[in-house]
């Protein structure tokens, strides 16, 4: 597991429910409604992660170039027939 940034100490209620302190909620952007995935891994450690929301795949997708890409059976395709797909594949 990453190194320990910061710890707080919570309770968890009769119902199995953890309020997870503001701090963490705001550098982590989380508001009310968002998802998060939860996983146990084998050292027993819990381990939260924000989902990413509609809107998040929303933004992400936008750059996307939309074209036609003709990929050969070599798995090459021609830069200039594909200029967007190609400035996209070799942004960094």
């Amino acid at each position: 597991m990453d190194s320990v940034k910061a710890r707080e100490t919570v309770k968890v209620s009769s119902k199995g429910q953890v309020v997870i302190p503001s701090v963490f909620r705001k550098k982590m952007g989380i508001s009310s409604g968002d998802q998060l995935g939860v996983t146990l891994t084998d050292d027993g450690q819990l381990v939260l992660e924000k989902l990413p929301s509609s809107l998040d795949w929303k933004e992400l997708i936008a750059g996307i170039p939309v074209e036609q890409v003709d990929i050969d059976d070599k798995r090459h395709y021609d830069p200039k027939k594909s200029p967007n797909f190609n400035k996209w594949m070799h942004e960094e």
